[in-house]
């Protein structure tokens, strides 16, 4: 007798199904475009302390200069992923890595001489951070089901490209001037733009969406796991975000630690984190991406709350960090492979913008929430606290909300025969 309370989720694979060798090309290429794009987006985060300086910014005006580009990058990624839904990843990728370019260019060679100037072009490097949305829908085409968890996970490593940026940015500037890393980035982008152009493929029978984008993005918008992923992703990834840009000025203010300290140990964070998202996906493959999001929830809402208590950096400080680190990054694959799941594959693209857009938009607040509590109290505690409460409420939400409309999903697929 079949068991009722034995989900698809619960159940083991029956086995891997088979990959074409061209999807690992596919996938890599994907991955070293999104790497490169977070590389260029993240240029701000690492110069921000310096630019309080020189600039004589406020905390809040220093917040908002790397903010910006997460916010734009954010909302960019909802028509952008409804775009690589019509015209294909190989294409956007090419189309907004070129375009990221200009706004690369203004930054180092003209637009770094005051706020405003520093402000125009951070939104429009905001480009660089829609790349997301390109490429989950380009490799989910490329992979079987029961693959795409962790194929979306190796790509979403490209999230590293926030610690390319953290390691040289500074040493870059410091050794042949503020323009360098911003034109080294541009020759990387302009490489990458001609060679996704001339070698990537979109996946066979990949078909071209003709719909028009407000009712494609409106029939998005009636899928309940846009909106479930959109809160989780909000989160994982947007605490993953709002750390990689601002973790660089907490180091500092609250712990005394030099410009280039305080960068070397982001891009630790930042390292660990995008480890840990393939792990997070390879999980939600075998185990389910639900019992993967409680452990990781469980594990943030533990190191901020200790973190709160502003502990010693080293050891307690350092294990709290890390340990969110982690827990952030595979809980970000397993978004990811929960929207592989649940969502029907023409609408990937336009659901992975959303959700991106939600990532990205919890990573705003947050180094806007923390400068201004920071500039009233001279304390991250409480900023570090709402952390907590929020992972929280995501726990909850987990363990009620997403695990039903899982176990709704796995009982549908017992009615047919899953995809392959």
């Amino acid at each position: 007798m079949q068991e009722p309370s034995r989900t698809r989720e619960d159940r083991p694979a029956a086995g891997p199904a088979p990959v074409p060798g061209r999807a690992w090309l596919m996938l890599a290429l994907a991955t070293v475009g999104f790497a490169v794009n977070f590389w260029a987006w993240a240029l701000l985060s690492p110069l921000g302390p310096r630019f309080k300086d020189t600039l004589e910014l406020s905390s809040f005006e220093q917040s908002l200069l790397v903010a910006v580009p997460v916010v734009v990058g954010s909302l960019g990624r909802v028509p952008v992923g409804a775009l690589t839904d019509r015209l294909g990843g190989r294409t956007m990728f090419s189309l907004v890595s070129a375009a990221t370019i200009v706004p690369v260019l203004h930054l180092g060679l003209a637009g770094h001489s005051s706020l405003l100037a520093l402000l125009v072009g951070g939104f429009f490097l905001g480009i660089g951070g829609t790349a997301f949305a390109v490429g989950v829908p380009f490799v989910n085409a490329w992979f079987p089901p029961r693959r795409r968890g962790l194929a979306l996970g190796v790509f979403g490593m490209g999230m590293g490209g926030t610690a390319i940026s953290a390691l040289t940015t500074v040493p870059l500037v410091d050794a042949h001037g503020m323009a360098n890393p911003f034109l080294v980035t541009a020759a990387v982008l302009a490489v990458y733009a001609v060679v996704a152009a001339l070698v990537m493929r979109d996946a066979p029978g990949h078909s071209v969406s003709t719909e028009p984008m407000t009712r494609r993005l409106a029939a998005t918008c009636r899928l309940g796991v846009t909106w479930q992923a959109s809160a989780l992703y909000a989160v994982v990834f947007g605490g993953y975000v709002a750390f990689s840009v601002y973790l660089p000025t907490y180091l500092k203010n609250g712990y005394g630690l030099s410009q280039a300290d305080a960068a070397n140990r982001m891009a630790g964070f930042v390292l660990l984190a995008v480890a840990m998202r393939p792990v997070g996906g390879w999980l939600s493959d075998r185990i389910g991406a639900v019992r993967v999001l409680a452990g990781t929830l469980a594990v943030v809402l533990t190191g901020a709350f200790v973190q709160s208590t502003t502990p010693s950096l080293v050891p307690v400080g350092t294990i709290a960090f890390l340990a969110m680190a982690a827990a952030l990054g595979a809980g970000s694959g397993a978004v990811f492979a929960l929207v592989a799941l649940l969502a029907p594959p023409e609408q990937v693209g336009s659901v992975t913008g959303i959700v991106g857009a939600a990532g990205g938009l919890g990573g705003f607040l947050p180094p806007l929430v923390m400068g201004s509590l920071y500039g009233a109290y001279g304390s991250y505690a409480i900023g570090l606290v709402l952390l907590g409460l929020v992972a929280t409420a995501a726990l909850a939400f987990t363990g009620t909300g997403v695990r039903s409309a899982v176990i709704r999903r796995s009982r549908g697929a017992t009615a047919r025969p899953l995809p392959h």
